[in-house]
């Protein structure tokens, strides 16, 4: 599939499905156990926000979840991993489907993470953004007891300025330099992306995590772009001044989060390499896929002056 257009710098299309599902309904959606379905995928990071704070928040149950396969043709998001190819619930072969469901001339990105309407098999939204705000703020009745608050009131302001920057320069950027379409455009992206992360390596030097003192909105995004770092975007995407292993600060935060429940047991490394390297063919059109790649497994000692408090997880490998 062609991803990258000569001549041009890549731009995401961000036209979303916005209508969100709130605890009072006030966007036509109230907030009700078993009524929606998740559609994601494990190999997509803006999707792995969503199943990342859906497991912190303990909302395996009020909102169950649909994986689609981590290859796509034209048509998008298939379900192949399901019996028969098809979801068990909704019953379509693709998500397609569910966004022709609700907009027969829809013509937009067939994107995940999607939050489907059950009962009329519609998408309710694909606002991956405001997905996972929506599942810490309007799903709060719905959390597991001892649940992270995610989105803080008094931190929301401090949350979504980290937020901004490190969607621009670092989840976008990755893009933006694997899908240039000039060397122009791919150096730009490029420097903008090593000089933000040198940024997060000097705050991540003074603080455990991005904001305040316990994991937010803020880590989580940061991580999917991360955990990928390596396995795809060093290579693939040509983000090379670095390995995430060589970004001492960056790679001890990654691994700590890594072990935490939610994160690293809801990363798949084969699904990641085979959705970036089979489907974009105009960069990879041998359609080879790397060998595996070092897992963020395992606690790194971080550059902190803090103390730092316990953190429950996987216990680090035996050397």
């Amino acid at each position: 599939m062609s991803y990258v257009s000569a001549g041009k710098e890549y731009t995401r299309d961000g036209r979303y499905l916005g209508t969100r599902i709130t605890a009072d309904g006030r966007d036509g959606h109230r907030v009700e156990p078993g009524r929606y379905r998740l559609v994601v995928s494990r190999a997509c990071p803006w999707a792995s926000r969503a199943v990342i704070v859906r497991r912190l928040l303990g909302l395996e149950r009020a909102l169950p979840m649909a994986v689609a396969g981590p290859v796509h043709d034209e048509h998008s998001w298939t379900f192949d991993l399901d019996p028969g190819g098809r979801d068990p619930v909704l019953g379509i072969e693709r998500l397609e489907e569910a966004y022709l469901a609700r907009d027969p001339g829809y013509d937009r990105g067939i994107t995940v993470p999607a939050i489907v309407d059950v009962p009329t098999g519609k998408v309710v939204t694909n606002d991956f953004a405001q997905i996972t705000i929506d599942m810490a703020v309007e799903w709060k009745a719905y959390h597991r007891p001892g649940a992270p608050v995610l989105y803080p009131p008094e931190l929301r302001p401090h949350i979504d300025a980290v937020n901004e920057v490190v969607y621009k320069d670092v989840n976008n950027a990755v893009y933006e330099a694997g899908f240039a379409g000039t060397q122009r455009a791919y150096a730009a992206a490029y420097a903008r992306l090593f000089e933000r992360l040198d940024w997060l390596s000097v705050r991540l030097e003074r603080s455990r995590y991005l904001v305040g003192d316990t994991i937010t909105e803020a880590d989580v995004r940061l991580f999917t772009t991360l955990v990928r770092f390596d396995a795809v975007y060093h290579g693939h995407f040509k983000c090379n001044r670095h390995k995430l292993t060589e970004l001492p600060v960056l790679w001890a935060y990654a691994r700590d989060l890594f072990q935490t429940p939610g994160f690293g047991d809801t990363v798949d490394f084969d699904h990641m390499k085979r959705h970036y390297y089979l489907v974009h063919t105009d960069i990879n059109p041998t359609g080879i896929v790397p060998t595996p790649v070092r897992s963020p497994a395992g606690r790194a000692p971080l550059r902190c002056p803090l103390p730092l408090p316990p953190l429950s997880g996987r216990p680090p490998p035996r050397r």
